[in-house]
């Protein structure tokens, strides 16, 4: 064997072994079990003190994570089960665990930001809500699902168009059942400058600050009360 030959086959085996160590990893317990502790965190709370049935459950990504709940909403008795770093799938695929137990009268997500980021296009994350939807609704068919619009940062500013085409795909779909509701808060999160203002974000210019968390609340509030 020549000695292009045999880099060329060496090339082509060491590929082969980190293909299949991807594919490996990808149907191994190990990955599927990205949130299984925060998962398994919430059930245990639940094991302590189960939310009564038929409540408001805020479910989603690190901006529903971080949400100081009872602050925000101190006359209301909220569950709040979103895991930093999650997608829209992610809620679907844990939906029998952390939501569905509590049979909510109305669901909060916000989730999708990390969808655009992590490459999807915007018909894939509206598929992904649609899914989400699916889910819910074959089980509780009467349930509200109130979706927080994707909201523009300071960190993913390169991705608002993206990001804004999922909102208005997600909106349209929102306005043709009367269970979900759309909650739009890229326009008040954008300054005099045509960009979203820096005080409703912490150091990282994507989390938000106490002040972009009370204008959530002031935006989400009609849609619990």
């Amino acid at each position: 064997m020549s000695a292009v030959r045999s880099e060329k086959w060496l090339l082509a085996a060491a590929t082969a072994v980190v293909l299949g160590g991807v594919a490996f990893a990808a149907d191994s317990p190990v990955a599927e079990s990205r949130w299984e502790s925060a998962i398994q965190e919430f059930e245990r709370r639940d094991r302590v003190s189960a939310p009564a049935p038929g409540g408001v459950l805020f479910v989603g990504s690190s901006s529903i994570r971080l949400w100081d709940l009872a602050t925000s909403f101190p006359d209301k008795e909220l569950i709040n089960r979103g895991f930093g770093g999650s997608q829209i799938a992610d809620s679907t695929q844990f939906a029998e665990r952390i939501v569905l137990p509590y049979a909510p009268r109305t669901i909060v997500l916000y989730a999708g930001d990390n969808d655009i980021a992590g490459g999807k296009t915007p018909c894939e994350v509206l598929a992904d809500f649609q899914a989400f939807v699916g889910v819910i609704h074959d089980h509780l068919p009467e349930t509200r699902i109130v979706y927080i619009a994707i909201k523009p940062s300071l960190k993913r500013w390169n991705l608002v168009h993206k990001m804004r085409a999922a909102n208005a795909l997600i909106r349209s779909t929102c306005e043709d059942d009367e269970r979900l509701q759309f909650v739009d808060i890229d326009a008040p999160m954008i300054g005099a400058d045509g960009r979203p203002r820096p005080e409703l974000f912490v150091d990282d210019g994507l989390h938000l600050s106490p002040a972009g968390y009370e204008l959530w609340s002031r935006l989400v509030r009609p849609f619990i009360d």
